[in-house]
């Protein structure tokens, strides 16, 4: 009998909870070597899970080997017999109850040898039996019709190899036909599928009709067969191993990656699906790894999070490193061990699990200290106060050896120096920051990454100058920008505009890329001289976007992939025509179609061609708007304090306000008014006074607003939403992952709020309060068939009347 303990299990511990299935019935065998047999068979936790789960609620099974179950079933029962089980049943043949050595199946159902083929009609004689092969033509033959042609399909597929190159050994074509298809009845399939499309040898690869034609191409290749093409991908025109089947092609991993994208059911995220739910909504990997489900203790630190290093002694956290090998404070072994919380001393994994009666107060509870002799429980555990630190005896930190602050301080030493008038004073504003962080442990791992320390210490000692250009010397990553902004946050380093910098020098890379001359020329006329200059005009001196930078570099990606298809096909912009244009909208080989769209336009207009391509209107929203399912998740973000503030508040801002993610990550603390009685938000000319409970939402995150930048950050922030680099918001994808998480789709929930409130709201009071321009707010007024044309006039007919009854 199922019950909720055995499903609970069947999540946390399948392996265990199967062990215990088996064992409860089979007593022949050992628990260790029932859970060695399970534990070959089950496979990873998604599949040891079902198999667990299945057990559990099926556990008949075990003693009659019934099917309907899943596949791992049979072969685990298959498995225990292989090991020398008794009481636990084989696979019985669902039709004729026969027990199996070895199984068919027909969707849940096992079946013996005998029952489990399913007969058809000889295409040759046309009797009724067991399929034995299949012809050329992939119809049915039995045991007594095979289709031969008594040929040796080695020697078929030689032929057809000579003739692309003569010179070619006939043993290394007959050991890469046996490598490919060992079977003689596979090699037969090659030899028919190659003779009647020989040009699956010379770049058709993609139509094979069987996989071990590509092994056979890869093979011939290598070998050094003249006249032998390795398939490009259908898809994406790359030269890698297109093994899976797609339309009727053989393409690439990754296009059949693109192919499965689906919208997470988790997050929201645009992937392929790493497995689905139990209503069979796709999920992310993300969302997979940081299920509940599949969080595990951490063996150090014995939190429930998402593992990262799996040892032989059980699971690792991402914070956790590899567990060192020291004496247990408990029982003196030499072992892998991790540090105390409640001591700072070392312990190990099995002292860690072990409970004992206390030495102190008697109870039987979790050992936390004190030795095996005389063990204490976390109530009778006094933290010692570790008196050997050089430096200071700071009992707030009774750790082994320093306690955490001086720990930083050698580290600075080593990295930077002593203190002195030498070191630059922007450094030691860094040192002197680093030194106070609220939090020292992070302070602590932070200098300890190889990609932080060695640019400090070159900077300290003068290798490297204390400036931005010295800096762009170095690989771009985000580390590197983490410790630029960090060194901006301390005052190191002047404030500038990072994107705009970086997508000058993505430019400047891609142009100096560019070996057409007249290309060249083109692409800089379009991305200088239009793009870069049109963005520093817009902005007029404020820093660019996060947004404007990736739709500039994406404009110019399509430019370049744009020139390139013209010139791939003897085209250049002059000879250009609008048959060719048909052609590139309809060529699979074609990339950026839609944003390529621009840069025609941009040629059209500086009379660089004559062809014409319409910019894509906008005719409304293309996701479904669901005013149901926005007034539930607000009434949520109202009422539920188990939720944060500040991802209450954004989601308010949006579901009730209509402001997008870059918006909202964009106020700052200048926007929200806190007055004694009222809350004013600053979203566009004129302020929106906040209802409760959304304006004592506002007062909180505004007095309590932290980023999570532990060093250079300002304080306070200026941001309403600080975000995880010193002195910047929040980014607009990790705010849009935080919506995600509370059920909220960003564009969806904000459409969804425009159209209603452009019903309510004419379209002139909705652009000043919002924030948006006035164009858009005409338009979601006609898509929302709010009736305001007579607004103005009755505004007039009233103010006309005020006037005349006035004396």
């Amino acid at each position: 009998m199922t019950t909720p303990g055995h499903l609970d299990r069947a999540v946390s511990d399948p392996i265990g909870l199967i062990v215990d299935l088996i064992a409860a019935i089979e007593h022949q065998l050992e628990p260790d070597r029932i859970r060695a047999v399970v534990a070959s068979v089950a496979g990873g936790r998604s599949k040891s899970r079902r198999l667990a789960a299945h057990l559990a609620e099926h556990p008949r099974v075990l003693n009659d080997g019934r099917s309907p179950a899943p596949r791992a079933v049979g072969d685990l029962l298959i498995a225990l017999r292989e090991a020398g089980a008794q009481r636990v049943s084989p696979p019985c043949c669902a039709e004729c109850g026969r027990q199996m050595r070895t199984l068919q199946r027909r969707g849940q159902d096992w079946y013996c040898s005998n029952c489990g083929p399913q007969p058809e009609s000889c295409a040759a004689c046309g009797n009724t039996r067991r399929v034995a092969t299949r012809d050329r033509a992939g119809r049915p033959r039995c045991g007594k019709c095979p289709d031969t042609d008594g040929r040796d399909p080695v020697a078929v597929i030689g032929a057809l190899i000579a003739e692309l190159d003569p010179q070619a050994g006939r043993e290394t074509i007959a050991d890469a036909v046996r490598q490919s298809a060992p079977r003689p009845s596979y090699q037969q399939k090659l030899a028919w599928a190659l003779e009647s499309n020989p040009a699956l040898l010379t770049g058709d690869g993609h139509l094979a009709p069987h996989r071990a034609i590509l092994r056979l191409i890869d093979l011939l290749h290598e070998a050094g067969i003249a006249g032998i093409v390795r398939p490009s991908c259908p898809g994406c025109h790359r030269v890698v191993r297109i093994d899976k089947p797609l339309d009727g092609q053989r393409v690439c991993r990754m296009c059949i990656s693109r192919s499965r994208i689906e919208e997470c059911s988790g997050c929201g995220a645009r992937r392929e699906p790493a497995t689905r739910d139990d209503q069979g909504r796709p999920v992310c990997p993300n969302c997979l790894v940081s299920a509940p489900a599949n969080l595990e203790i951490c063996i150090n630190c014995g939190r429930r999070k998402v593992v990262n290093t799996r040892t032989p002694d059980g699971p690792l956290c991402p914070s956790c490193p590899s567990l060192a090998t020291a004496t247990c404070s408990i029982c003196g072994k030499e072992k892998p061990c991790g540090t105390s919380r409640a001591t700072g001393r070392s312990w190990c994994l099995d002292c860690q699990r072990r409970s004992a009666p206390c030495s102190a107060c008697g109870g039987v509870a979790a050992v936390v200290s004190g030795t095996l002799d005389r063990p204490l429980c976390a109530d009778c555990t006094v933290p010692e106060v570790w008196h050997t630190c050089p430096t200071c005896s700071d009992p707030d930190y009774p750790h082994p050896g320093q306690c955490a602050r001086c720990l930083i301080n050698r580290r600075l030493n080593e990295l930077l120096g002593p203190p002195s008038d030498a070191l630059h004073p922007g450094l030691e504003a860094l040192r002197n920051d680093i030194a106070t962080a609220e939090h020292p442990i992070t302070a602590r791992r932070w200098l300890n990454k190889s990609s932080v320390s060695p640019v400090l210490a070159d900077l300290a000692t003068g290798r490297r100058a204390l400036t931005h250009e010295a800096l762009d010397e170095l690989p771009d990553s985000p580390p590197l920008a983490h410790l630029r902004q960090v060194l901006v946050g301390v005052g190191a380093l002047p404030e500038r505009d990072e994107y705009m910098v970086r997508l000058e020098r993505f430019l400047t890379g891609l142009l100096a890329s560019q070996q057409d001359p007249e290309q060249r020329k083109v692409l800089h006329r379009y991305a200088i001289w239009h793009l870069v200059r049109r963005l520093r005009r817009r902005r007029n001196g404020r820093p660019l976007t996060p947004q404007q930078f990736m739709s500039a570099r994406q404009r110019t990606h399509a430019a370049v992939a744009f020139l390139t298809w013209l010139k791939a096909h003897d085209l250049t912009l002059e000879t250009f025509q609008q048959a060719d244009l048909d052609q590139w909208l309809t060529d699979d080989s074609a990339t950026y179609r839609h944003t390529a769209g621009h840069f025609i336009r941009w040629a059209r207009t500086n009379k660089l061609t004559t062809v014409h391509v319409p910019a894509v209107r906008w005719h409304g929203p293309t996701q479904p708007l669901d005013d149901e399912h926005r007034w539930n998740v607000a009434r949520r973000l109202l009422h539920d304090d188990t939720l944060k503030a500040e991802d209450r508040l954004a989601g308010l801002l949006l579901l009730l306000y209509a402001q997008g993610p870059s918006a909202i990550s964009r106020l700052t603390i200048e926007d929200v008014e806190v007055g004694a009685q009222e809350v004013r938000l600053h979203l566009g000319e004129a302020p929106v006074q906040l209802p409760e409970p959304v304006a004592a939402l506002a007062r909180l995150v505004a007095a309590n607003r932290k980023g999570h930048a532990t060093i250079g950050a300002l304080t306070p922030s200026p941001w309403l939403f600080p975000g995880g680099q010193p002195g910047r918001p929040i980014s607009t994808t990790q705010l849009t992952q935080r919506l995600n998480q509370l059920g909220i789709r960003p564009n969806q929930a904000r459409s969804t709020a425009l159209f209603q409130l452009a019903t309510e709201i004419p379209a002139g009071i909705l652009a000043r309060t919002l924030g948006i321009h006035t164009d858009v707010a005409v338009a979601w007024q006609r898509l929302s068939a709010g009736d305001w044309a007579s607004y103005a006039a009755e505004v007039s007919s009233r103010n006309t009347t005020t006037k005349e009854s006035s004396p």
